[in-house]
Parts: structure tokens; sequence; C-alpha cells
């Protein structure tokens, strides 16, 4: 696989007919992909615990700093008990990867020390858990209809509300998926 090929950088979107409840109306920012598969994140799944709740968790001071009420996501099925930051460019942080020149995914605790401290990055998402895909199997998804793939960008992955985002990312590329058929077929 080269890199014209490759989904990095891309959103996922799920199609209507999405039978995996871990991925039914979801938006999967797609943060490596290569010959040894894929690892995304979801980015419009909010759950239950905020940021703060994160911070208490893991023994951090955080001052009442406005991020503690930002929610963690479920970021997918994979590792749900790891974090990983999806955020703009700026600090480098121990274990960062470059998903374009405005988003990167950090996974060291560094950047939530950082955060909690209240010197993290200007915008950020925290989710527990990834997306991942083993060699070929993204692509075998993809040849089913089962995502459809639009450029990523930084104002639906921090600026659109949850809610919105499956409808807003398609809309990037002029698709009202809600008026899209569940059921997928070949000619």
């Amino acid at each position: 696989m080269d890199s014209n090929e490759s989904l990095s950088n891309q959103f996922l979107i799920a199609m209507p007919g999405m039978a995996d409840p871990n991925f039914s109306t979801t938006v999967t920012l797609i943060c490596e992909h290569n010959a040894d598969g894929a690892l995304g994140i979801v980015v419009n799944r909010p759950l239950e615990i905020k940021l703060g709740g994160l911070f208490e968790q893991l023994a951090l001071e955080n001052d009442g700093i406005t991020i503690a009420d930002c929610p963690v996501l479920n970021g997918g099925p994979v590792s749900r008990e790891r974090g990983f930051v999806l955020h703009n460019d700026g600090n480098k942080y121990e274990n960062t990867v470059d998903v374009s020149a405005d988003i990167q995914l950090t996974c060291s605790r560094d950047i939530i020390n950082s955060m909690a401290a209240g010197s993290g990055p200007d915008r950020s998402l925290i989710a527990l858990g990834y997306a991942g895909w083993d060699s070929g199997q993204l692509e075998s998804e993809m040849l089913n209809n089962t995502w459809l793939t639009v450029p990523a960008s930084p104002e639906v992955i921090f600026d659109v509300p949850f809610e919105d985002r499956w409808a807003v990312a398609a809309s990037t590329i002029g698709i009202d998926i809600t008026r899209l058929s569940p059921h997928a077929g070949h000619a």
C-alpha cells in the first residue's frame, strides 16, 4: 500500500445500514493506515464520564479549569482502558503521531498532565479506546459499502456538536446521509 491509498486523515462515516452497534452512526478519524492495518478514533460518542472525573481517577489536580466539564469519548471497542488525545498542532508529547498538519494523536500521560495543569493544547478531544482493523480488513469493509470516506477536518472534530457530527461530516461532500438507504448493493 502506498501513501496514495492510505485512509489516514479521512473520516469513516458509518453507512445507515451499519449493523455493528459499536459503529452505528459513528464518525471515525483514521489516524494511521498502512499495510499492517488501521487505527482510528470515534469522534462522536461521548461517555458519561467528564474530563474532571478522569483527572480524579488519575489523581491529578485540575483547579477547576473549564475543560474539566468536557466529556470523554468512547473512541472505539479496542483497549477501552487506554486514553487517546486528539489535539491541534502545538507541543510535542512523548507519544505523538501527526495525523495531518492540523491534527495530532497523543497516547502518553504527559499530555493529560499538561491538560490538568491548564497548559495543554488549545483544542483537544479525549477518548478511551480505539477502532482497529487488521491488514486488509478495512479495505474489505469499504468494498462492502460499510463506510463512506470524506477528508477529515478539525472543525468537525473540535467544533461541531457530537450529535451533529455524523450528518455534518457527510455533508462536507454534499451528501445527506439521513436520506441514504440502509441497504447496500453492487451493480
